[in-house]
C-alpha cells in the first residue's frame, strides 16, 4: 500500500492552482469537471501519481469559502533550501506566516506558508 494524495477543498480553483503550480513550483498533472455532480477535480504534485502522493484540490462549483476547522493540521513539502524557497515564494506572491527557523522544542529548520484558502503548507529543510 501508498498513499495517494491529500485532498483539499478550495474557493477558487484559478487562485489555487496559480499558488501550488506558480508560487509553490509543483504541476498540474490532471483535471477534470463533472457538470452532473458541480464539481471540478484538479490534481498537482512533483512527480506523477504512480510514484508519488499528489494534492487533489476539489472546487465544488458555486462554494467560494470553507470553515477550515481545528482539525487540520497541514502539508508538509520537504526543500533543499528553505530560506531561499521562502525568499521565492514571497517574490511570486505567496504568504510565508512563519519565517525559517528551529522548531519549538527541537532543532529541525521549518517554516509554515499559506494558500489561497487558508490551509497551512508546512516547508521543512533538507528532507
Amino acid at each position: 500500500m501508498r498513499m495517494l494524495h491529500t485532498m483539499l477543498r478550495v474557493g477558487n480553483l484559478e487562485k489555487s492552482l496559480d499558488f501550488y503550480t506558480n508560487v509553490l513550483g509543483m504541476k498540474l498533472l490532471r483535471q477534470k469537471e463533472y457538470p452532473e455532480g458541480e464539481f471540478t477535480l484538479a490534481f498537482v504534485g512533483y512527480g506523477e501519481e504512480s510514484e508519488t502522493a499528489v494534492i487533489e484540490l476539489t472546487y465544488n462549483w458555486g462554494v467560494d469559502s470553507y470553515d477550515l476547522g481545528n482539525g487540520y493540521g497541514h502539508v508538509a513539502l520537504g526543500v533543499e533550501d528553505i530560506y531561499a524557497m521562502c525568499d521565492e515564494i514571497k517574490q511570486r506572491g505567496g504568504k510565508v506566516t512563519r519565517e525559517p527557523g528551529p522548531m519549538k522544542h527541537g532543532s529541525t529548520v521549518i517554516a509554515f506558508v499559506e494558500d489561497p484558502d487558508g490551509y497551512k503548507i508546512e516547508l521543512i529543510q533538507g528532507r
